[in-house]
Parts: structure tokens; C-alpha cells; sequence
């Protein structure tokens, strides 16, 4: 099944956040522009024409963040928006940061 036909999974701590080899195949399913940080956490730049397309996609990326009970931070401004993806609970990566990721590839 691809990752963005998946659902996120609640992260109920005691688990180890997942290693770079681990991280590694689920990252080549995302498309090109993620890029993994300090092998912590999923971050990607969108480039939008104008405020209002970034906000719109914003506000999608949003909804699928509600919907997946799994939040991403934005940062986004005139023409750009920027998501980093990171399971809190255990501050680092799982399959659901990459699940999430591919969700907001389909906007």
C-alpha cells in the first residue's frame, strides 16, 4: 500500500524514533523536495504565486493534519509555505510523519 493511502497512527511514546535505514526507503516514496533533518524530523518548501495560494494550501494541508489526528508545523508567508513533520511523543521520526507527508504531497 503507498504511504498516502495510509492512516496515521497515534504514537503512544516507549517507542524508538525510527534510524536513518529505517528512514531511508519511506523517504524515496515521498516526493523529492522533503528532505530529513538531523535524522529528527520531515521538511519541505512550497513556492506559491501570491499570500492567498499559500494560505489556501495551508489551510488544506491543515485539514488532512486534523483529519489524521497527526499536526505538522507550518511556516508560511507571502509565496511559500514550509512544513516540518516530527512525532513529538518521542521526538524523532515514524511512519506516520512520512504517511503524513505523502497525504500533503497529493494537495
Amino acid at each position: 500500500m503507498a504511504l498516502h493511502e495510509k492512516r496515521c497512527v497515534p504514537c503512544e511514546g516507549g517507542v524508538p524514533p525510527l534510524t536513518a535505514d529505517e528512514q531511508s526507503p519511506l523517504l524515496a516514496e515521498l516526493n523529492n523536495d522533503w528532505n530529513v533533518v538531523s535524522d529528527h524530523h520531515l521538511e519541505r518548501t512550497w513556492g506559491f504565486d501570491d499570500f492567498a495560494a499559500a494560505i489556501e494550501f495551508v489551510n488544506s494541508a491543515g485539514a488532512v493534519c486534523e483529519e489524521q489526528f497527526h499536526h505538522a508545523d507550518f511556516d508560511f508567508g507571502w509565496g511559500r509555505a514550509k512544513v516540518t513533520i516530527w512525532t513529538h511523543k518521542i521526538d524523532g521520526l515514524t511512519e506516520s510523519d512520512f504517511v503524513l507527508a505523502a497525504k500533503l504531497d497529493q494537495i
